[in-house]
């Protein structure tokens, strides 16, 4: 069995890579659903129902099981299809806002502990000490070990002003560290930017959210008032997980011309066979003015180097295919996870509603994203060392009842190891521990220099982990076409 690591999530906001793409938020309306209704296996579900309640060990209440009846039949189609009951719907909405109550932490498991990957800047684990490395073995009282991630963060979740104590494991500290944090609503500013050097800046999405197209339009226009002679960009996608799909559009709409088409969607319904293009009324959220007018011209044609890995998922996906369907961008890093899938939320009550599967995405090139991914022009390791970590990362084609790619149905999961790799898989592990948590953007971001090397007309160091599109032998690594760029990967 593969080792797989767990993708990072943002207390409050999508867990796993992908999990939301096009949070579409849709009242439910009766449709015809073209059959009858199928009578006996209703009649089978009713039976079954009248003998829990009559012969089950305990009495069960009737909303108990309807509720889990639900849960358990949307669950079946997809990993990204769910019944959302009150506080999961709730917390859904926040997340596509930018805003959630908890403690402000990055996380990641390691060794069946919460590990912090970053405490967000001035939130309330930032300012409690809480530091980058540190291992959270306890939440109040109960042991995090055998805790899935999701259950650990809806314990770290709660109310505004409500405590919880961590108790921290922490390198270099003899003893546990027992810490107490208190709930306050969290803003998350999903675009960062900095000049790196003069003529160039990086530009980094964390996750797509409604204000993300204005955010980063105020990002890119200080950028040029500190430097109008951009000789380069950097737009940073790694572990971005997706989000709503107008942020995707309109992130995109900012570096391709006007009336491009951004990306497309076919499901069974009329209203999922779509063609989203670079305009405004694709992306706008606000009633009256567009977030992109007063961006340069220039920025159509900066060159650009736009940085993707395994955590990139769903929106991040459909700008960095858009881009690289167009030549836009030279797409560097590695593939990414291959969440082409559509989530449509259907509100049931004023409370609860069902996230559903409702259509695949495809690049403006017609390619299906669904299970594939993205393949980079040029696959670049994580660290100068060759990592290799992407290829043990968790991809949607590793994950139970996963959608299949309509485009190509030989798309295999990678959970498929031979024996002699297993030991190399457990090396990589170990050197990922010893390693001090990467922080996107700094100095010792590899892929970023390599990215700069790029756009500076230097010698970059590629990938010494060949990754295969289809994931499945080399069968699919002679057919693989020029839009995907795997041909070119090996020798730029």
């Amino acid at each position: 069995m593969s080792i797989k690591l767990k993708n990072i999530g943002l207390i409050g906001l999508g867990m796993v890579a992908g999990i939301a793409g096009s949070m579409q938020f849709e009242a439910l309306a009766q449709k015809n659903a073209g059959s009858p209704l199928p009578v006996d296996e209703l009649r089978q579900l009713a039976d079954v129902f009248g003998l829990i309640k009559s012969d089950y060990v305990e009495n069960v209440e009737d909303k108990k099981l309807l509720t889990e009846a639900i849960t358990g039949m949307v669950a079946s189609l997809d990993p990204h299809s769910a019944y959302l009951d009150k506080k999961a719907f709730k917390e859904l909405r926040e997340g596509t806002q930018g805003k959630f109550v908890g403690l402000g932490i990055e996380v990641g498991m390691e060794d069946g502990y919460v590990k912090v990957i970053s405490p967000i800047e001035e939130s309330p684990a930032y300012r409690a000490g809480i530091k980058a490395g540190d291992l959270i073995t306890r939440l109040d009282t109960t042991p995090v070990k055998g805790m899935s991630l999701d259950e650990a963060v809806k314990k770290m979740r709660g109310e505004p002003n409500t405590k919880i104590t961590l108790t921290i494991a922490r390198k270099d500290e003899d003893k546990p560290l027992v810490i107490t944090i208190v709930r306050q609503e969290i803003r998350v500013q999903s675009v960062k930017s900095k000049v790196i050097e003069p003529g160039y800046a990086w530009v980094r999405v964390s996750q797509f959210q409604e204000p993300t197209v204005d955010d980063m339009a105020k990002k890119i226009s200080a950028i040029y008032a500190q430097d109008p002679n951009l000789k380069g960009l950097v737009l940073d996608l790694r572990n971005d997980p997706g989000g709503v799909l107008p942020g995707a559009i309109g992130v995109s709409a900012a570096f391709l011309p006007k009336d491009a088409v951004i990306v497309s969607t076919n499901g069974q319904l009329p209203d999922s066979k779509a063609t989203f293009y670079a305009r405004r009324e694709f992306y706008g959220t606000r009633a009256v003015g567009d977030p992109l007018a007063k961006l340069p011209e220039a920025l159509k044609k900066v060159p650009m180097v736009v940085l993707v890995n395994a955590g990139s998922a769903s929106a991040s996906e459909i700008v960095a295919g858009a881009l690289q369907d167009y030549k836009r961008a030279i797409i560097m890093g590695s593939q990414t996870f291959g969440k082409g899938s559509v989530q449509t939320i259907r509100q049931l009550s004023a409370d609860t509603a069902v996230k559903l599967t409702t259509a695949r995405y495809y690049t403006p090139n017609g390619r299906s994203i669904q299970a594939k991914g993205i393949v980079p022009d040029i696959m670049v390791d994580e660290y100068a060392d060759g990592d290799g970590l992407n290829g043990l990362r968790l991809h949607e084609a590793d994950l139970q009842k996963h959608l299949s790619n309509d485009k190509d149905k030989d798309i295999q999961a990678s959970t498929r190891v031979k024996v002699d790799e297993l030991e190399e898989e457990q090396r990589l592990v170990a050197l990922q521990k010893k390693r001090k948590p990467l922080e996107f953007g700094s100095k010792d971001d590899f892929q970023l220099a390599q990215a700069m090397n790029k756009l500076k007309g230097l010698p970059v160091q590629v990938s010494k982990v060949k990754e295969v599109v289809s994931r499945d032998d080399k069968k699919d690594d002679d057919k693989t076409d020029a839009a995907d760029g795997k041909k070119n990967s090996g020798k730029k």
